[in-house]
């Protein structure tokens, strides 16, 4: 929803998204992705993580897999690692240098080509946090206070009082997207509302000190196709605090073990219930993905074998899809050096645009002296 659009619980989901916000979301994204198949010349894409260590293969399926395709179909690709981010919600930065490589190891193993893709930190890019204050004037206290996803983050790190740095969150998400002008933002539909408030933020910067005209693009959702990866247990999303993942670099060996612990059903036969059997479902879902073949197939030739046979399966083709990323991660993994080069490359790409846009948005307001 756009923060200038109230909301009533007959019209929002869990998330705050009303049933028309998400049909417009959905048609903005069908059009973007047959742009993307068709001629995908002017679009770029801003996505990224907070680095708090390696990724999963939820990050993977959910995710990572798709920016390398978006890549290689021709968008333009800009990939942020939101270091800044990390202390919205933790007291304590932890190694923060090491999860950055391994951020970046797993973006590079995955297929993120550093001569075509822009891997940049928050802390490294001045320009681009500056730009925060001019947006904060776009928005007000009460905006920020109802944005369903920032309750969501506050809820899920257990605090009951929010940062300031957490309530202007989505205001840093802007920031973000806009200070390259990326117009394209790959999401899973809980971040909606961040979207939205990005949109909300270029058309005000636009009508207020642009005179209407588009200085900043009104950036669009490209809603995943991808299926949501649950956790093993079943009931949450992967988590690294639940340890409920299968990590990207874990070896052949640990993946079966973790697979082998994965919560599942008493039924004998396999079938694909993503409502009444979710645990069935979401190593049937796994294993789909890394084969290309759907769920249902792989669950009628399983038919009444069990459970131990589905985890064996999706554990042995997991690993085989994995393991082209495993061994790219490896060698990359030996050298850190190349690994901060590639970053420090990309943090020089992203400062010269920030300082260029900042640039502007300083004449537009008036305030080069």
């Amino acid at each position: 929803m756009t923060t200038e659009t109230a909301q009533t619980p007959e019209n929002s989901d869990a998330a705050g998204i009303s049933d028309a916000s998400y049909r417009r979301a959905q048609t903005r994204s069908d059009a973007l992705w047959e742009k993307i198949r068709t001629n995908p010349s002017g679009l770029r894409m801003l996505t990224g993580d907070r680095p708090t260590g390696a990724l999963h293969i939820g990050h993977y399926f959910g995710s990572l897999r798709n920016r390398v395709r978006l890549q290689q179909a021709g968008v333009e690709t800009w990939l942020i690692v939101a270091d800044y981010q990390v202390i919205t919600d933790r007291e304590v930065l932890g190694d923060i240098r090491g999860s950055v490589r391994e951020l970046i190891t797993d973006y590079l193993a995955a297929g993120i080509d550093p001569e075509q893709a822009t891997i940049f930190t928050h802390s490294a890019v001045p320009a681009l946090n500056q730009l925060m204050l001019p947006f904060l004037s776009l928005v007000t206290q009460p905006e920020l206070e109802r944005n369903p996803t920032v309750k969501a983050e506050l809820a899920a790190a257990g605090k009951s009082a929010m940062g300031g740095l957490m309530l202007t969150y989505p205001v840093h998400q802007a920031a973000d997207i806009l200070f390259c002008h990326g117009n394209l933002v790959p999401v899973g539909k809980d971040q909606l509302p961040h979207i939205e408030q990005t949109r909300v933020v270029a058309r005000r910067f636009n009508e207020r000190y642009a005179g209407g005209e588009q200085f900043f693009p009104e950036p669009d959702a490209l809603l995943s196709e991808a299926p949501t990866i649950l956790g093993l247990d079943g009931s949450h999303k992967m988590s690294k605090s639940l340890g409920n993942t299968v990590m990207l670099r874990m070896s052949p060996e640990e993946t079966a073990k973790k697979i082998k612990k994965a919560k599942t059903d008493s039924e004998r036969e396999i079938t694909f219930d993503p409502e009444n059997r979710p645990e069935v479902a979401n190593l049937l879902t796994i294993a789909s993905l890394s084969t290309g073949r759907s769920p249902e197939e792989i669950a009628a030739e399983i038919g009444d074998k069990g459970a131990g046979t589905l985890k064996v399966m999706t554990a042995e083709v997991l690993n085989e899809h994995l393991a082209p990323l495993r061994e790219r991660r490896a060698e990359l993994e030996k050298d850190p050096g190349y690994l901060f080069s590639v970053l420090r490359a990309g943090n020089e790409r992203a400062n010269a645009a920030a300082d260029e846009t900042l640039a502007h948005v300083r004449e537009v307001m008036g305030m080069v002296y």
